[in-house]
């Protein structure tokens, strides 16, 4: 038995970075980690526990070739658990020195396992993720490939029952963006990581066009422009610190206890707060000072901060209980909601409530976007994301009015009783009424005005007039909010909200087998 136990191990052995000297040093010229070097800088020190590290590719038959295992050793994959701030985690790696990363039939068999286990076990999985797509030496044959595997379907499986980081850290065309494209957090390094369906050779072959990695999939593309993936970081330790980060906001999966930490009792926000939101709906500023301000020290961690920067959406903390927040900003677009705004405040509603975070909207929106541009967006569809997402979320939400709440844009913000928020407040600077002041009058009392005297300064009377009636006191003597508060007590007032809700309310749809989400 022991001469046994020494076989197996001096095998294992020569599957270590220690022993693939060659493979290591085309690692090091490349500028990159190896596969398991990846894992430990990610997981608790010493937590990992690797599973298929025996896996080899199978035997050509040819005497030439060298062993399946020293071409192919963990086929291409190390696949195992381990601990993330002592909370267990699966996690896979992608080693690029086995056949430039490309997935192998075992490789994908080891890929479905991490699967099964995070869904079986309940735990989060993390993906490090960096080579081609399917292994072109084991997809050209029927054989194998008309069997495709189960691997979709269980990221369908998993989606909304266990966190899904991807943090894709070279390339990453074909199989690794299909991965990606499933998880709830991506991460891209700047200058070094590439996403996309197919990569620049194959797109050469098929279509002629002659375009380098970068241009076709880098971050700019991916994160900035396309919001495919949620953070470009400048660095692989800014990746695994990103997936740490975004792992302790969420439970292990959604049956589990909110993330909750210890926290010094909820006091008042600083008087600077005052001085963040100009009372003049003309001005700009930044709606991320005021939210920083409303969370826990330090706690602020935005997604998709450049991709459609007119809406940020956030994870923080409020009392020590994480939270989801959602915010127009001013400073890009006035506010405005357009098409990617929709796609990315409406994945953020799922994600949050997918995971049971309560959900903080701060409303200062003009209305959506407009016109022949707006149209060809597609924003009627993608707009009816984001109403189709609060209209589902069963988790607690308030919403805030911090200055404009304009048409259906107020609606599409969870604005006064649009989507029973559990509270629906607003500052004193709040503004809310069915579109722009001048806008309205335009529209509707445009002969009115022609029709006076001095047609200028009517116009200018009937503005002041409705200006009057849309205040955060008038909205407040209706019944369409619940509270004017002041903007130094909101954190006070969202932790003791959400201090008596219950985690979760009932479905109160009819008894359908499911909705039908707008394309």
């Amino acid at each position: 038995m022991r001469d046994l136990i020494d076989g197996i191990e001096t095998v294992r052995g020569t599957l270590m970075d220690e022993a693939r000297g060659p493979a290591m040093a085309r690692l090091v010229k490349r500028g990159t980690l190896s596969a398991r070097s990846r894992i430990d800088r990610l997981l608790d020190a010493g937590s990992f526990a690797e599973i298929g590290g025996l896996v080899a590719a199978e035997e050509d038959g040819s005497a030439a070739t060298p062993p399946a295992r020293t071409l192919s050793p963990a086929d291409g994959v190390v696949v195992g658990s381990g601990l993330i701030d002592g909370r267990p985690v699966v996690v896979f790696s992608q080693d690029f020195a086995v056949f430039g990363g490309s997935i192998g039939r075992l490789g994908s068999a080891k890929v479905q396992r991490a699967l099964q286990l995070a869904i079986t076990r309940g735990l989060p999985l993390v993906m490090i993720l960096d080579g081609g797509g399917h292994r072109i030496q084991d997809g050209q044959d029927a054989r194998h490939f008309a069997n495709a595997n189960a691997t979709f379907h269980n990221f369908a499986r998993a989606s909304g029952w266990v966190p899904m980081v991807a943090l894709m850290l070279g390339a990453g065309f074909a199989g690794p963006t299909n991965y990606a494209g499933m998880a709830d957090l991506v991460v891209m390094v700047r200058g070094v990581s590439t996403m996309g369906i197919a990569g620049p050779a194959l797109v050469k072959a098929a279509t002629g066009e002659d375009v380098d990695g970068q241009t076709l999939g880098g971050a700019e593309v991916q994160v900035d422009r396309q919001g495919l993936a949620d953070l470009g970081v400048a660095s692989e330790g800014e990746a695994f610190d990103a997936a740490r980060r975004f792992l302790s906001y969420l439970p292990s999966n959604a049956r589990a206890p909110a993330a909750l930490r210890d926290h010094p009792a909820v006091g008042r926000i600083d008087d600077a707060m005052l001085d963040l939101v100009p009372v003049s709906t003309r001005k700009a500023y930044d709606v991320r000072k005021v939210l920083r301000l409303v969370a826990d020290a330090d706690s602020y961690f935005e997604l998709k901060p450049t991709f459609a920067a007119n809406m940020v959406t956030a994870l923080a903390r409020i009392g020590g209980r994480p939270v989801g927040i959602i915010a127009n900003q001013p400073q890009r677009l006035g506010g405005m909601i357009n098409a990617d705004a929709c796609d990315k405040g409406a994945h953020f509603i799922a994600l949050c409530d997918a995971y049971g975070l309560p959900i903080v909207s701060f409303i200062d929106v003009p209305g959506f976007s407009i016109g022949s541009s707006a149209e060809r967006t597609n924003l009627g569809r993608r707009s009816a994301k984001l109403v189709f997402e609060w209209g589902h979320a069963t988790v607690p939400r308030v919403s805030i009015v911090v200055r404009k709440g304009y048409g259906l844009g107020y609606f599409a913000m969870c604005g006064g009783r649009s989507f029973a928020a559990d509270a629906c407040l607003a500052w004193p600077s709040a503004e809310i009424c069915a579109m722009s002041i001048e806008g309205a009058i335009d529209v509707a009392f445009r002969k009115e005005y022609l029709g006076a005297p001095d047609p200028v300064k009517r116009r200018q009377e009937m503005i002041d007039e409705t200006r009057t009636k849309i205040g955060a006191l008038r909205g407040a003597e209706g019944f369409g909010i619940d509270d004017i508060i002041d903007p130094r007590d909101t954190r006070r007032r969202l932790a003791e909200i959400f201090a008596s809700t219950l985690p979760r309310r009932p479905m109160d749809h009819p008894p359908k087998y499911r909705s039908i989400a707008p394309i």
